[in-house]
């Protein structure tokens, strides 16, 4: 894992919504004990059954956790970025990843000794609510997500893992390979393909060598199933002001409608 620091670019701990929403006083504590990490896309941060040792708060990277079969297949459970962490194992109650973690997109994490955490978990009141209602969050985003799986078409799981990806960058271009995609979706590159033609010939988005532009959020999200609305609205409810969701640039204009793009 490369720990090259870009030293011309601004980092603060402010970047991550779970220190944005700590008190100042239970923040400043934490702080001797973050390492500024540079977390490059591909990057596997834990494997499934690997003990924790650290606990990571995205800045400006996205992580996806992953179940990965026997066979080698591989289905996306959820994505984390400057909302919450990877390791929350660790406060609640295990001590192994029960998941894979990989670096979706390519940017910056704090990190922080697992025991560390531990201790200011059972310490401070404060810290273990919010981390317990980013934990309600996350279990809520899972659980949609393996309902989107199910009974979604492949435009609709594809417009709602773009959203999920666009909440968490600050600009409105990804750079992710319809392979990569695909693998993250646990479903055929060929369907991921279709997919983005649909949405790009809507003009909804830009699609070109692995860079995807963000053209027109409003449409992506009237065309995104209920599964979206529902992971935001949690966040929203869990983690008031203080989530990527609920950010000025995120805001929806007008009600949600479906539509269909085939």
């Amino acid at each position: 894992m490369s720990t090259t620091i870009n030293t011309s670019v601004p980092h603060s701990l402010s970047q991550n919504y779970l220190f944005k929403a700590l008190p100042v006083h239970e923040l400043e504590q934490l702080r001797p004990n973050l390492e500024l990490m540079s977390l490059p896309l591909g990057t596997v941060l834990y494997e499934s059954g690997c003990k924790l040792s650290h606990v990571y708060f995205p800045t400006t990277a996205i992580v996806s956790l992953l179940y990965i079969t026997e066979n080698g297949s591989s289905t996306e459970i959820a994505i984390v970025g400057n909302e919450g962490l990877i390791g929350l194992a660790l406060f609640m109650g295990g001590e192994t990843m029960p998941n894979t973690s990989v670096v979706q997109s390519g940017g910056f994490a704090y990190r922080m000794k697992g025991d560390l955490l531990k201790r200011a978990f059972n310490s401070s009141i404060a810290i273990r609510h919010l981390f317990l209602r980013y934990t309600q969050a996350l279990i809520t985003q899972m659980t949609q997500t393996a309902v989107c799986n199910r009974h979604h078409s492949i435009e609709q799981q594809l417009c709602r893992w773009l959203l999920l990806s666009f909440d968490r960058l600050s600009s409105n271009e990804l750079i992710m390979t319809q392979e990569l995609i695909s693998n993250m979706l646990g479903v055929r590159r060929e369907g991921i393909t279709e997919a983005a033609r649909k949405l790009q010939n809507a003009g909804l988005i830009e699609y070109h060598r692995g860079h995807i532009t963000l053209l027109d959020r409003l449409e992506l999200e009237h065309a995104v199933c209920e599964c979206y609305q529902v992971v935001k609205e949690e966040y929203d409810r869990l983690l008031p002001d203080k989530s990527p969701f609920n950010q000025p640039h995120q805001e929806i204009k007008k009600p949600l409608t479906r539509r269909s793009l085939i």
